[in-house]
């Protein structure tokens, strides 16, 4: 049930007319409390859409009621008409959820978009969208919620984690979407985690960070990041339940990495799913950013797209980083097949079987202990063909 398997949500997905298509486009999540704390992360590109700005300012009080999203129109590079429509989005929700009786505000309205960038959204569509979906708000409703933040997305993309403790249980669900421009900073596209955990504010920034850093900020399918990255957690507190800060995040990152492996397995044109494992590194740091340069390489993807164990391209993109190692003694494998020892050759490369979705390059920097996973995907014809024959 996504957003809704946690109890004190309800959520709704309809299509509005933003899409000429007429598919989905436009989705409300709600938190119905009775508590109605909050945390986000947010894409770190410097041009940032108006949903963005204005949902960092509506979280600076860690509270939120409501999440409206929105695909078919990314509300980035709009100036002020754009800043300006997504107030005016966060006052129609207000308004309809206060007429049902709710007394919300604006600033408890959060706002998201996805779509083309620099083009303004149809106001006068989205707004009476926005009194269709809260009419049809449901505790079902997180599937059609899903749904309707899809863009290039083959498939919708849910989660859902349940605890069991002493004080009784507890859920954390999430939706995403995002088969493109996944290279993020502190998240990925759109998506909205709940849970009826009775967690603060800051408990919740606290896993949620935690959480992202390890999994949606280590997904580099193509190298491009979105103007409109957003992923949120709300907590009704319905369960009457707190667990342990541990216990907590680890329910967050279980939920944000099947999230992010579902993305990267819809990413646009894919045909292999590369997990990068960088090992004995100096620093995480180090581990990381030999992880994204692995990852961005081109040569590389293309190679894997063709089933080439072609390690020299691994070796060649470690070498653009300002990690600690020295180059007569790092070890590449493939498919657990060690095709480069000590910087040269190594196992014959005809050992390593490629041909099935998920490819492994493991890139051991022989510097340390650290590690750090990153995963991306191969580069094909239809990844150019969808790019250049569609506007996304």
């Amino acid at each position: 049930m996504s957003v809704t398997a946690a109890k004190g949500f309800t959520a709704a997905g309809i299509a509005a007319g933003i899409k000429e298509n007429g598919n989905p486009d436009l989705a409300l999540v709600v938190n119905t409390g009775p508590r109605r704390a909050a945390a986000g992360v947010f894409t770190s590109n410097r041009v940032k859409a108006a949903p963005v700005v204005w949902s960092q300012q509506v979280l600076a009080d860690g509270e939120l009621t409501a999440v409206v999203l929105n695909s078919g129109g990314a509300n980035a590079c709009t100036g002020p008409q754009g800043f300006q429509d997504t107030h005016a989005t966060a006052e129609k929700v207000a308004e309809v959820l206060s007429a049902a009786g709710a007394e919300v505000g604006a600033g408890e309205v959060a706002v998201a978009s996805t779509g083309l960038i620099g083009l303004l959204l149809p106001m006068d569509k989205l707004l009476p969208g926005v009194a269709k979906a809260a009419a049809e708000l449901s505790p079902h409703g997180g599937e059609k919620a899903a749904i309707a933040i899809k863009t290039t997305d083959t498939v919708h993309k849910t989660s859902v984690v349940t605890r069991e403790g002493p004080g009784g249980g507890w859920t954390v669900g999430g939706m995403a979407k995002g088969a493109g421009m996944l290279a993020p900073g502190l998240a990925t596209m759109l998506v909205v985690l709940t849970t009826d955990a009775d967690v603060d504010s800051a408990g919740l920034d606290s896993a949620l960070r935690a959480a992202t850093r390890v999994t949606f900020d280590r997904v580099d399918s193509d190298g491009c990041m979105s103007t409109n990255d957003t992923v949120l957690l709300l907590a009704s507190g319905s369960s009457g339940t707190t667990p342990g800060r541990d216990d907590f995040t680890a329910a967050v990152r279980e939920v944000c990495d099947d999230l992010a492996r579902q993305l990267i397995g819809d990413a646009e044109g894919a045909s292999k799913d590369i997990r990068i494992e960088v090992v004995n590194a100096a620093t995480e740091d180090d581990a990381v950013e030999v992880g994204r340069s692995i990852a961005r390489n081109n040569l590389l993807k293309c190679a894997i797209h063709g089933e080439d164990p072609n390690w020299g391209r691994v070796l060649s993109a470690i070498g653009t980083t300002r990690a600690a190692f020295e180059p007569d003694e790092l070890n590449v494998a493939i498919n657990g097949v060690w095709v480069c020892k000590n910087g040269s050759v190594g196992e014959d490369r005809d050992l390593v079987d490629m041909r099935y979705r998920e490819v492994t390059v493991t890139a051991d920097l022989a510097a340390g202990t650290e590690s750090a996973v990153i995963w991306a995907n191969d580069l094909t014809a239809d990844y150019v063909h969808e790019n250049s024959a569609y506007s996304s």
